[in-house]
């Protein structure tokens, strides 16, 4: 009933009880208790398929979210495969191109901000000084 992957066997306890509970008189008992773990597996690696279909929608900077899906893609395939080296190098592509394609996209907005706010700001505050002028 236990998997292949675990070892169990069976130890015989030492001294004699005649059947009170605790330890036999004159003799100690020693009773071993043994936990069967399974063995840890190595972590899959990532293939960024979510993030990579996010930059390419929304996003996409020197088609930096096409190439980051195409790795993304190629990751899960090899993984499929079998292949955890290679899906792990190309997850790691897919999340440098997604790094990349992310901090170029709110670098451009936060300079589209500052670059529509201001003037913006700027001729409100002079259409309400010029209005509100009475000399």
């Amino acid at each position: 009933m236990d998997p292949l992957c675990y070892q169990t066997g069976s130890v015989a306890l030492q001294g004699r009880n005649e059947g009170y509970p605790g330890p036999s008189a004159g003799l100690r008992a020693v009773q071993y208790t043994s936990v069967n773990m399974a063995p840890e597996a190595p972590e899959a690696p990532k293939d960024h398929v979510i993030w990579s279909i996010f930059n390419l929608i929304h996003c996409n900077p020197f088609c930096l979210g096409l190439a980051a899906l195409i790795f993304s893609i190629k990751a899960r395939d090899r993984k499929v495969a079998g292949d955890m080296n290679g899906a792990r190098h190309h997850g790691s592509t897919a999340r440098c191109l997604n790094i990349w394609g992310t901090v170029l996209v709110s670098i451009s907005l936060l300079i589209l901000i500052i670059i529509i706010v201001i003037p913006i700001r700027n001729t409100v505050y002079h259409y309400d000084y010029d209005y509100n002028y009475r000399g």
